[in-house]
Parts: C-alpha cells; sequence; structure tokens
C-alpha cells in the first residue's frame, strides 16, 4: 500500500506554539523543538520517526535539531529525517529550521572529530548529503576542542555561513570564556553566533551562574537548552522503580544508582505541585526553562506522538506564581 502525500495541518500556526527571536537576531524559534538525539536513529522503526516528526511540524514545530553522530548508528537520525524530507517536508523546506552539528567522534582516524576546519567542512558536506539538503539554517560546533585554535574553528564557520551551506551558526558546550572568544572573533568578522547550545534543568542549573547564559544575552546570543527532562528523571517514570529499557536501567547517560528514596520522595513533591498546576511534572519542568526569557527554546525527544504532543502542551503554561516559584526553589535545593 502506498503511503498518501502528506499535507501539513492547515491550523498549525493557530494551536499556541510561541515563538522567540533567537538573541540579536530577525530568526524565529519555536520555543519547543524537536531533538533527534535518541529515538530517530536506525534501531527505530521509519515510520514511526516519520510519524513524530510530521505531528511535530502539524502542532507549529518548525525547528528540527540534529548532530551528524545523532543514531545509533551515527548519522542514522540524519538518514531519516532526509528520508521523510524527500517523502513528505519537500513542500515545506522555506518554513522549517533544520539544525546540524560536528565536533564529536564520528568516523575513525585523526580527522574524524574535534572542531578542524578539515573535519567542520567534510562533516558538513555529509551531512547535507543524508537529510538530502542544499543548505542547513544553523550550523553548530558541537563541542570546544582546546587541540584547535578556536579562531580556525570560527573561520571555518564564517566561510561555510559565506559558502552558502549554512545561513546561521552557533556553539554548543563551550565555557563561558571560550564562548566568549568565538561570539568576538565571528562578529568581528560580520557572522554573528545564533545561539549557544548548553545543557540545561531544574537539575542542572549551571548555565544560570557559569555565566553562560549571561554572557550569551550580553552578547546577543540566543540560548537553546537540551536535556530538559534530565534524561527522563523529570516525569514519573521512575516513581515505582526503575523500568526495564528505561535509560537508568541501561546505566549511560542516567545512572540507576542517582535515583535514590530521596530523590524519588523530592520529584514526587514536584509533582504534586505540577497536578495543582494542571500539569504533568514533565510539562512543568518544560514550563520552568521556558519562564527564563534568556531561553530561546527547549529542544525535546520523544519516542512517541503521545509522548510529544503531551511536552508541546508545556508552551500553554510558562508562567509561575511567587509561590509556586518559592516551593519549587525549597525542593530543589534537597537535591
Amino acid at each position: 500500500m502506498i503511503t498518501p502525500l502528506y499535507a501539513a495541518d492547515e491550523n498549525r500556526y493557530q494551536k499556541g506554539m510561541v515563538y522567540r527571536n533567537a538573541g540579536y537576531s530577525g530568526l524565529k524559534l519555536p520555543v519547543v523543538s524537536l531533538g533527534m538525539w535518541h529515538n530517530f536513529g536506525d534501531t527505530a522503526p521509519l515510520e514511526r520517526s516519520r510519524s513524530i516528526l510530521l505531528s511535530a511540524f502539524d502542532s507549529g514545530v518548525t525547528h528540527f535539531d540534529l548532530a551528524n553522530n545523532y543514531g545509533p548508528s551515527y548519522g542514522s537520525a540524519e538518514s531519516t529525517f532526509g528520508q521523510v524530507m524527500a517523502s513528505d517536508l519537500r513542500p515545506y523546506r522555506d518554513e522549517m529550521i533544520i539544525s546540524t552539528k560536528a565536533g564529536f567522534d564520528m568516523w575513525p582516524g585523526p580527522y574524524g572529530e574535534g572542531s578542524s576546519r578539515k573535519y567542520l567542512n567534510a562533516s558538513l558536506d555529509q551531512s547535507l548529503k543524508r537529510m538530502k539538503l542544499d543548505y542547513v539554517d544553523i550550523f553548530y560546533s558541537h563541542r570546544y576542542d582546546p587541540e584547535t585554535p578556536i579562531e580556525e574553528t570560527m573561520q571555518a564557520l564564517v566561510d561555510i555561513v559565506r559558502s552558502g551551506k549554512a545561513l546561521y551558526v552557533g556553539i554548543s558546550n563551550y565555557p563561558a570564556d571560550k564562548a566568549y572568544e568565538a561570539y568576538k572573533y565571528l562578529q568581528d568578522h560580520d557572522v554573528r553566533c545564533l545561539l549557544h547550545q548548553g545543557k540545561y534543568n531544574m537539575l542542572f542549573r549551571d548555565a544560570e551562574w557559569n555565566g553562560v547564559q549571561n554572557g550569551a544575552a550580553d552578547m546577543g546570543v540566543g540560548y537553546i537548552a537540551f536535556t530538559p527532562l534530565a534524561q527522563g528523571l523529570l516525569t514519573n517514570r521512575y516513581f515505582n522503580g526503575i523500568p526495564e529499557g528505561s535509560r537508568a536501567s541501561l546505566n549511560h547517560f542516567l545512572k540507576s544508582d542517582s535515583i535514590t528514596e530521596n530523590v524519588v520522595a523530592n520529584l514526587k513533591e514536584l509533582d504534586k505541585i505540577a497536578g495543582s498546576r494542571g500539569q504533568s511534572l514533565a510539562q512543568m519542568a518544560l514550563s520552568w526553562i521556558l519562564k527564563n526569557p534568556r531561553v530561546t527554546s527547549v529542544i525535546i525527544g520523544a519516542s512517541s506522538v503521545a509522548q510529544l504532543q503531551d511536552n508541546i502542551q508545556a508552551v500553554h503554561k510558562m508562567g509561575f506564581s511567587d509561590e509556586e516559584l518559592s516551593a519549587i526553589d525549597s525542593i530543589l535545593s534537597r537535591f
């Protein structure tokens, strides 16, 4: 049976999605972006990935965040996206913001990771082929590489913009001092840094305190948060133990020994506040990030359309009372 040609929901921009300017730019991003770090590789059913991507677009999510090594296997998330782009989303390319990154391990040998000019250019060329695109909207240096002069990395980004392979550039996982050097170099070469992407959630707030968010704001750079649900910890998933197949059970990014009785008790207290707001814990965790005016967008993952749609509802309750914030801060201080 041939799958009918996709037609986007005509009301996709009337469903309540909010859009914010990315730093000092005219580019607006949805406050909820869809990331393809997990759940979209070649181990995931293509039809499920397609359904999630199309449901996101139908809900006003216009920003799709990838990287060269997202999968598993490496590159397969971009390949999945490329298949859906070719079969369904091509007519809507000008409504979409597509980002990818390079910096971490991708292929064997000395030129398969880091932030050298050679690696960044080769990686982007490969990414464009996998995604079946002529250009990406945003290309990131995925990490600061102490073995490569920052001038080389930033000049590569400048030249990538001038080549037309990316409209904007950003950085990810840079410490505050190196981020400033990156912003300054790009600004001095007439290619402003659009976004700094970093880890930020209720339980990991370093970006508030280490100068990263303040430094970005001072330089007109937007901040975009990944891991907003702390690898699933800021949900109700672990209230009754560690489910088989969950991230904690795999002991990779979320360790099982980090889920103590004290942690679960505090999560349940947060869940009570969320319930009083008419939200799930996951929705409140996303709303909590989005109350920060320095955050342009949060990048969510999704393993199903239902999970995606549940998380998107966070955009409808981004405000908090002083009493709610005080109660939340009191609980967070116990972690």
